[in-house]
């Protein structure tokens, strides 16, 4: 069966499941923010599809049809904004598209309108409220759960190993000898502001364009202390 097909059948959604019928491609490179989307989504009833950079993104677009597409800007292999303007462009056209982002919040949410975004997430989200609340804004209303609804502020909490695999993820881009410091800074103050560390968001804000050898070394150190610290690892 044609997967495009399939998604055209869509379970109504309920108080219970708001989300449900819905098919979310995330695209994000953290795995803390993904396994927190990710929880949120299955509570809600949405279907999710990660992809961890432009490239798996587009991969996925090529494949399925997503209902509604979270887009984080800081990827590796480039600037989530090149999607949002791409999928806003195309026929037929994602129905809902976001943008999301931990740095720089106030200047993010500009760019992702500007680019043709339908909205914009801030990272970490507060609630399963806050995030249901951001897609069905952008809904139809017959995508929406008819009568009252129990509100959810329930909080997430994601997987530590998750956070683990962001932290080792950093001390690797750290141990080459020209660290990707425009892509590493936001990434970490992303992951910072995910787990409420002012301490690793102000060493994230810290780092300079260029980082010498001992500068690096100090903040793998850090990062060492902030892995041990993870609750579950040895």
């Amino acid at each position: 069966m044609d997967d495009r097909k399939e998604f055209d059948l869509h379970p109504q959604p309920t108080a219970e499941r708001p989300l449900l019928g819905l098919t979310i491609l995330v695209v994000e490179d953290s795995r803390y923010a993904s396994e927190a989307i990710r929880l949120m989504s299955m509570r809600s009833g949405a279907r999710l599809r990660r992809a961890d950079c432009l490239a798996s993104a587009e991969r996925h677009l090529n494949v399925y049809s997503p209902t509604v597409a979270i887009v984080d800007l800081g990827l590796p292999d480039g600037s989530g904004l090149d999607l949002i303007r791409k999928m806003a462009d195309a026929s037929p056209r994602v129905q809902v598209i976001l943008g999301t982002s931990g740095a720089e919040r106030e200047e993010a949410e500009r760019q992702v309108i500007a680019a043709g975004a339908d909205g914009f997430i801030p990272k970490p989200v507060s609630s399963i409220a806050a995030y249901q609340a951001a897609i069905l804004a952008h809904l139809p209303l017959d995508r929406h759960p008819k009568g009252p609804r129990e509100v959810a502020v329930t909080a997430i909490d994601p997987d530590p190993l998750a956070l683990r695999e962001d932290l080792s993820h950093a001390m690797d881009l750290l141990a080459l000898d020209t660290p990707p410091v425009s892509y590493l800074k936001p990434f970490l103050i992303g992951v910072a502001r995910g787990i409420d560390d002012d301490d690793l968001e102000k060493q994230a804000h810290a780092m300079p364009e260029t980082l010498p050898a001992p500068d690096r070394a100090a903040l793998r150190a850090f990062l060492s202390g902030r892995i041990q610290a993870v609750p579950g690892v040895i």
